[in-house]
């Protein structure tokens, strides 16, 4: 079997996981350890975002012609993708606060939601919160006032009764 024939699966994996998802971040891992990446997969995996380390040339084969070509640029030395089809900031958020325990982990650049972000703007998307806790704020900042107002007229009414 010929090595192009080999390689083929692989290409095809990598593209059926790009494939409508909503962020692609690519990263570097060379110099940790088995037990930070243990950690760190485990924390990737309960978020749904599938990570993998792949040969640069198969990722550049599977990235052409697709949103993610851009990262194209950045394949060298050992690098892993982080892709999540649900939330798209999850990536980054994770990969980014193991970056600051681990130096070994550093965020390269991503495609989310078919736009490109280089390191800085990795970054950026990494200090932005999960959606789920976005509307926990939405929701309490909109029932705020309401409790408020129903406390004052619970106070006007027990004065009222006094």
């Amino acid at each position: 079997m010929a090595k192009v024939e080999l390689k083929k699966p692989v290409v095809e994996e990598i593209s059926a996981s790009i494939k409508d998802a909503a962020s692609v971040i690519l990263v570097t891992y060379s110099g940790i350890s088995v037990e930070q990446d243990t950690a760190l997969r485990k924390e990737l995996r309960e978020a749904g975002v599938v990570y993998k380390v792949y040969k640069n040339t198969m990722m550049n084969f599977a990235f052409k012609d697709t949103d993610c070509e851009a990262l194209s640029k950045h394949l060298e030395g050992p690098n892993a993708i982080a892709i999540s089809k649900e939330d798209a900031t999850a990536p980054a958020r994770i990969l980014a606060k193991h970056a600051k325990t681990v130096p070994a982990i550093k965020l390269i650049a991503g495609v989310v939601e078919g736009a490109y972000y280089d390191e800085t703007g990795v970054q950026a998307l990494a200090s932005v919160p999960s959606r789920e806790e976005l509307l926990g704020k939405l929701l309490g900042s909109i029932q705020s006032p309401i409790t408020n107002l129903a406390r004052v007229l619970n106070q006007i009414a027990e004065a009222k009764e006094a």
